[in-house]
């Protein structure tokens, strides 16, 4: 333990630092189902939450009582009742809602109290704060379906919701809202998370549900899940898909994830609660654990900028130590800026190649290629490269070539060839360094 736990305890805990920064005093609005908390993860879920609030975040929590509900109405002999994937809440209905509900606040609220040594909320001080943050309104007659008591978000408090959450509160909503009169409606949980993180502008819609994510086969149980969709891609999957009955279906949960989206909320994430710690995995890696739907993809390429230089002297320092790079001083990196490629993602930067042509032999090389290694296996050093032979091939060069040591058989699988290093430019072969004693790889572009 002694041996291995720093070793990778402490490079984990440095990955995970841009993240605290990038996250520190955003509003996250996460909504749980009730499928969550009947299945006994309340407590767990509870303590990732916390993490994030003691790293400041402000927090929204929504939840819902689907299975409460409905064993609620089974112990009164009422059959559940539902059309068009909503509630039908007739007046016995509506009194197991409110039963429900003033359960699960409880014993969210005693979740948010623990304090136990030894365990995550230890010394952990949240402060829940509860109320009537929601008008509502009815759905009315669907279809000729009365909904009765089954109602619609028709606005949010989001200003008493923001003086809660800038003092530090963690804001608890239950899916009930009532209207001027004080009628009370039965709302759905996805209809008050979406609403809410709309109304705050909210910087992450999370949903805790019992789907893994959006599948890139939805027909097939096997398929991977599509770890990041951008909007269009989701709005033509939501058109090719039925309209969903049930929160199993693919299209219920991203419905509310594109609204979202295209009202101002910059990622909504659909997250499976099976699995332990998703919340934390998909706050802080690089590909997370279940489908964020986002306006842009946020994953970009492009030409590095002077505010680069800081992330790719972090990115590169650990293969400059270890012999894979020759080092290179930050003002060389300041002064040829703009020769760098970079991949970007949620503003880090997880790869990186420079560019430096020598038109005189109408070849450029290509030095400093790196990839993150919380990035490698995807494909990203190949989208580099390829970036780079564009550039070069902009400039009328009519090859590429680098200089490696330990990685010849990557470039070699992608189309270079070795050479001997009098091949390269005059101006290169003054400064090869023969006690390195680097391979030439050289890839023809024509």
């Amino acid at each position: 333990m002694s041996v291995v736990f720093p070793h990778t305890f402490v490079p984990w805990f440095r990955a995970v630092a841009p993240y605290l920064h990038a996250y520190r005093g955003k509003t996250f609005v996460v909504a749980v189902t009730g499928e969550m908390i009947a299945a006994g993860k309340l407590n767990a879920f509870v303590q990732d939450l916390s993490i994030l609030h003691a790293m400041g975040l402000k927090i929204v929590l929504v939840h819902g009582f689907r299975p409460q509900v409905n064993e609620q109405l089974a112990a009164k002999g009422h059959v559940s009742r539902f059309s068009h994937g909503r509630r039908i809440t007739d007046p016995v209905a509506l009194d197991a809602a409110q039963e429900a509900a003033g359960q699960l606040r409880f014993e969210i609220e005693a979740a948010f109290s623990q304090g136990l040594p030894n365990t995550p909320m230890a010394n952990a001080t949240v402060r829940v704060v509860s109320g009537n943050f929601l008008t509502a309104r009815p759905v009315g007659i669907v279809d000729g379906v009365d909904f009765q008591s089954s109602g619609l978000v028709r606005r949010v408090d989001h200003g008493a919701i923001r003086r809660a959450i800038d003092i530090g509160a963690l804001v608890l909503l239950s899916p009930f809202g009532f209207s001027p009169t004080g009628e009370a409606f039965n709302l759905s949980m996805e209809d008050v998370a979406t609403s809410t993180a709309i109304a705050l502008q909210a910087d992450k819609l999370v949903f805790m549900t019992e789907v893994p994510g959006i599948r890139e086969n939805p027909d097939d149980a096997d398929s991977p899940i599509d770890t990041e969709l951008a909007l269009a891609d989701a709005r033509r999957l939501l058109a090719s898909w039925p309209a969903p009955a049930k929160p199993t279906d693919p299209a219920f949960y991203l419905q509310y994830c594109v609204k979202a989206c295209e009202h101002g909320v910059e990622r909504s994430h659909i997250l499976p609660f099976a699995a332990d710690g998703s919340l934390l995995l998909e706050v802080f890696t690089h590909d997370g654990i279940g489908t964020m739907v986002v306006d842009e993809k946020l994953e970009s390429l492009r030409e590095a900028t002077p505010d680069d230089v800081g992330g790719i002297l972090q990115l590169i320092e650990p293969f400059e130590r270890d012999g894979t790079l020759v080092r290179r001083e930050r003002t060389e990196i300041e002064r040829d800026v703009s020769a760098y490629t970079v991949i970007e993602h949620d503003g880090i930067i997880f790869g990186c190649a420079a560019l430096y042509p020598y038109p005189e032999a109408r070849t450029a090389e290509m030095a400093a290629l790196t990839v993150s290694p919380l990035a490698q296996g995807q494909g990203d050093g190949e989208r580099i490269l390829k970036h780079i032979e564009h550039r070069a091939k902009a400039m009328g060069l009519e090859s590429v070539f680098v200089l490696t040591t330990r990685t010849m058989h990557w470039f070699i699988k992608r189309g270079f060839a070795q050479v001997d290093p009098d091949w390269l430019p005059e101006a290169r072969k003054r400064k090869y360094n023969w006690d390195r004693r680097s391979q030439v790889l050289v890839k023809r572009l024509f």
